[in-house]
C-alpha cells in the first residue's frame, strides 16, 4: 500500500502576500529609479559595468518576486 499523499502547502503564509507584494515591488521600483538616475547622470568614463549589472539585477528580482506576490494575492496561483 502507498502511503497517504501530503497536502502541499505554501512556504509564505497567505496573509503575507499582499505586504511582501508591496514591500518587494517598492524596494524594486526604487532600484530601478535609482538605476535611471545612474545612467542619465554618470558619463562613459565614469559608469561601471558591475553597478550597472548589479543594480539591474537586484532591481529585476525584487520587481519578479514582487509581481509573483500581487498574482498570488489577487487569487491568480501560478
Amino acid at each position: 500500500m502507498a502511503p497517504p499523499a501530503k497536502a502541499i502547502t505554501s512556504p509564505v503564509p497567505d496573509a503575507w502576500y499582499p505586504t511582501l507584494a508591496v514591500v518587494m515591488l517598492a524596494i524594486g521600483l526604487v532600484l530601478t529609479a535609482s538605476f535611471f538616475i545612474y545612467e542619465a547622470t554618470s558619463s562613459k568614463r565614469n559608469s561601471s559595468l558591475a553597478k550597472e549589472l548589479t543594480t539591474g539585477g537586484v532591481a529585476s528580482v525584487f520587481l519578479g518576486f514582487g509581481s509573483l506576490f500581487l498574482l498570488l494575492s489577487a487569487g491568480v496561483y501560478v
